[in-house]
């Protein structure tokens, strides 16, 4: 069997095993990483020698570790990278060639919608009426989407919103709050399995999932890169962030904001900006410097997001697909009850 995992900014692993009486056996990494000398490539396949099929990527990584002398110097992939690579190979792993996507794009909706599709569309993918999607935001007016653990009275100016008619909406994820105009940001939910990033932190996961992004960006002739934990920047300035939450039944979320052509100071109207917390609950974001694309590109906003669609469909095989009359309908309910209450916008106050 074989498992292949590309370290963020590294180098390639490919992880060739096989499986008797439910141990590894034959153990040959390779890939276009470099080491410090031959040896260590053999200390880490008889690291993995006998070890049980299900073993974690921890336990692996742990006895990589321990096999490797002080002066061995692995450049390029870690011992973690190393481990993942084998997971994927005896199937507890997934690779972006293993899923079969959908690419959405819109359609144009009231705010909320786009929150209460999130939830509503990781559901409709675990339960197997979907296939996993990355799905590109359209929306109506000016709105803050706050994240799951923020507060709302520590993140917005109450005179702001109301002055501008900004609609508040509080998503599933963490993270921080997104000054959100339509027409004025590149947004897009991904909803993949939980093994696609199996064995990995969620620091790690973050520029993993959007590699692709950096990619595109490139692309577009901007040379960006991440910013730990979930921020992408160019030497220009921030362009966007990302936020994340995972569910129980092997499904997860991970979406991002990347800023247009923004409106620095009605978002400053709006949002809080390095104040201090007004609660002893929530997260409070202060607000950063944000190069809008436009800057960088000189290209309209629907050519970019034509760019990432087709880049996505040419890179993983994806098919279009679009939004059901039913889904969108479930995702109206949920906005009534539950996306558009008091109870859950200022949950925190």
């Amino acid at each position: 069997m074989r498992g292949e995992y590309k370290v963020p900014g590294g180098k390639l692993v490919v992880a060739n095993v096989e499986i008797l009486n439910d141990h590894l056996a034959h153990v040959q990494i390779t890939g276009d990483f470099f080491l410090s000398c031959d040896e260590a490539l053999e200390r880490i396949s008889g690291a993995l020698e006998g070890l049980p099929a299900d073993v974690s990527v921890s336990a692996m990584t742990a006895a990589i570790d321990s096999a490797l002398y002080d002066t061995d110097e692995l450049m390029g992939i870690t011992s973690q990278g190393v481990a993942i690579a084998v997971r994927r190979a005896v199937g507890h792993a997934l690779s972006w060639s293993d899923i079969d996507f959908e690419v959405i794009h819109g359609p144009v909706v009231d705010p909320r919608l786009n929150v209460a599709l999130d939830e509503t569309l990781v559901e409709e993918v675990a339960a197997g009426r979907r296939k996993p999607f990355m799905r590109l935001w359209e929306w109506e007016g000016s709105q803050v989407v706050i994240g799951s653990f923020q507060s709302y009275a520590n993140e917005l100016q109450p005179e702001g919103v109301k002055r501008h008619g900004i609609t508040v909406t509080r998503r599933v994820s963490g993270g921080g709050a997104m000054f959100m105009e339509s027409g004025n940001c590149v947004t897009f939910s991904l909803v993949v399995p939980t093994a696609l990033v199996e064995g990995m932190s969620f620091e790690q996961s973050y520029p993993y999932l959007d590699q692709w992004v950096m990619e595109v960006l490139e692309k577009l002739g901007i040379h960006a890169h991440y910013v730990p934990l979930n921020d992408i920047a160019s030497d220009k300035g921030k362009i966007g962030g990302a936020a994340q939450k995972r569910w129980a039944h092997g499904y997860m979320l991970h979406h991002v904001t990347m800023a247009y052509d923004i409106d620095a100071q009605k978002m400053n109207e709006v949002l809080r900006i390095g104040m201090e917390k007004l609660r002893d609950k929530g997260t409070r974001s202060a607000v950063k410097r944000v190069d809008p694309m436009r800057s960088q590109t000189g290209m309209p906003r629907e050519e970019i997001m034509r760019v990432f669609r087709d880049y996505f469909i040419d890179k993983f095989g994806a098919s279009m697909s679009y939004l059901t009359q039913e889904e969108l309908r479930v995702a109206q309910e949920r906005v009534e009850s539950k996306f558009a209450t008091d109870e859950w916008t200022f949950r925190l106050p």
